[in-house]
């Protein structure tokens, strides 16, 4: 099975994917790590990617979910994944893949992305990731706002059970 974890910038999926998959035992891959050089440095100066820009990096993460499914590798993918038309390219096998959408308030993710350090999206882009967003209409939704473990726990539950759209 692949979890995509999704969720605007700063809403927790880096530290939500790896404790997901660390209590799965599964591998975890960050979306950030399939962005070219170009892309990263666009954000860096505070440019908003637009959908040229996440082409190249769509098409490696679509590359390396094709892997995991073939080789049947269990994974969880922290991904931003803001439009349905990103997530639609991604979610290429809907039997063996779930889609976990942390949700959060702007000033909650805001306040977050403030005290964040050394980290190249910066809290003068969220808005435009706000605008971007368009909420999933079939996910596991979790409150941004809870504790990472519980969270995780909340996941966990809902993965067991089948679940999705459902809110902690």
């Amino acid at each position: 099975m692949i979890v995509i974890v999704m969720g605007v910038s700063g809403s927790g999926k880096s530290t939500i994917g790896r404790l997901l998959a660390a209590s799965l035992n599964w591998n975890f891959s960050d979306a950030d790590d399939f962005h070219p050089p170009a892309n990263i440095e666009k954000m860096s100066r505070g440019i908003p990617l637009d959908d040229a820009d996440r082409k190249p990096w769509l098409d490696r993460m679509q590359r390396a979910i094709d892997g995991w499914l073939e080789g049947d590798t269990n994974a969880v993918l922290a991904c931003s994944a803001l439009k349905a038309s990103y997530r639609q390219s991604l979610l290429r096998d809907l039997q063996r893949m779930r889609l976990v959408y942390l949700k959060g308030s702007f000033e909650l993710i805001s306040h977050r992305l403030r005290s964040r350090q050394n980290h190249y999206m910066k809290a003068d882009l969220l808005q435009s990731q706000f605008d971007t967003l368009e909420e999933p209409e079939e996910a596991i939704v979790a409150d941004a706002s809870q504790p990472p473990e519980e969270i995780v726990r909340m996941i966990l539950l809902e993965l067991r059970a089948g679940g999705s759209e459902h809110s902690s």
